[in-house]
């Protein structure tokens, strides 16, 4: 089969690389239809994930069809199309009991992580059972389910849930790439009074506008921005959704007393905490990786028709073109890039 490789910081290729076999009972071997790529793959190709080693598959997100499985997986048979989680999760262990299934003992973030990934032809899903979706009959629309293996769960959880929006809030949002926009879209099952986009890209503070966001601002207008926009208050929640340090200092600068910091980026780099400012005002920062643990909630809504993430696609190439699709995401604000789906 073939495959996108990791290389080392810097370097990737699309090769040939020996198809994935069972080694556990509980593993399942799924011919991948739709993946994509996400931030973090970019920043694992900068060198800010340094654990990942060289050789290994990248790519954490996905749909397919299950080819095989082993004798220990009881949920899922041949011929089931599945959404991937993102998250491996055993389901048994204290972690998982207690819905972390990012801390399962023996999984959490591993696919293109630590295990080869799902930009390639095939892969293996540790944990099937506790790791898969299955994609219901009568969803012949795969592309905007790719969207459930990470982005918009990762978006709600970690920013929304985290976040503990309530109807009436104010809330920032800082990065208005594809997970700023999961949580822009998912915020609005609590009805906050304004959604406030901060990105310094005109193009994305347009397409947030037409996604639910009550105002726009650049990063250099951020913080008079809010004050203006809330009386001189500052932002029940600010979500940051891009991990460099520039934005979290966004967020401590335009957060309100007893508000919450929900961090939802990948940090290469030691962001500054203005302990100084913040110790007397009851800010509460919260940190996580997303669980997937509302992904059957999403499916749901989705099916309803009340969440659209198909509006996040802009780009689709096929799967062997995945190396002109890494420069397409790689140059989003040239391009004009959200989220890419590739077909196998």
């Amino acid at each position: 089969m073939n495959a996108l490789v990791y290389h080392g910081p810097g370097k990737r290729s699309w090769d040939e690389k020996p198809s994935p076999t069972r080694q556990r009972p509980t593993d399942a071997i799924v011919r991948i239809t739709k993946t994509t790529i996400c931030g973090t793959d970019l920043h694992i190709l900068k060198g800010d994930v340094p654990e990942v080693p060289v050789g290994l598959t990248l790519g954490h997100e996905g749909v397919g069809v299950v080819t095989e499985i082993g004798g220990g997986v009881t949920g899922f048979k041949p011929g089931d199309h599945v959404i991937i989680s993102c998250i491996t999760s055993c389901g048994k262990c204290a972690a998982c009991r207690r819905g972390m299934y990012s801390h399962c003992a023996d999984g959490g973030w591993l696919l293109g992580h630590l295990l080869d990934g799902t930009q390639a032809e095939y892969v293996r899903i540790p944990h099937a059972d506790g790791s898969l979706h299955l994609i219901p009959p009568g969803c012949d629309d795969e592309e905007p389910l790719v969207m459930l293996s990470d982005i918009l769960p990762t978006g709600y959880e970690c920013g929304v849930l985290n976040g503990e929006i309530q109807p009436g809030d104010t809330i920032a949002i800082i990065g208005a790439g594809p997970i700023g926009l999961s949580s822009l879209l998912t915020a609005q099952f609590y009805a906050p009074s304004q959604i406030i986009m901060i990105d310094p890209d005109a193009n994305r503070l347009e397409v947030a506008k037409t996604f639910g966001a009550t105002h726009t601002l650049s990063p250099a207008d951020a913080a008079a921005g809010i004050l203006k926009l809330t009386e001189g208050k500052g932002v029940d929640v600010a979500i940051e959704a891009v991990g460099v340090p520039e934005t979290f200092e966004i967020c401590e600068a335009i957060i309100a007393p007893g508000g919450r910091i929900a961090n939802v980026g990948v940090h290469g780099r030691s962001v500054t905490l203005h302990l100084q400012k913040l110790w007397a005002q009851n800010i509460t920062i919260r940190t996580r990786l997303v669980d997937t643990v509302s992904t059957p909630m999403l499916l749901k809504t989705v099916r309803a028709g009340r969440l659209e993430p198909r509006r996040l696609i802009t780009h689709r190439f096929p799967l062997h073109e995945i190396m002109q699709a890494y420069d397409t995401f790689g140059n989003a604000a040239r391009e004009k890039a959200l989220k890419i789906i590739l077909t196998a």
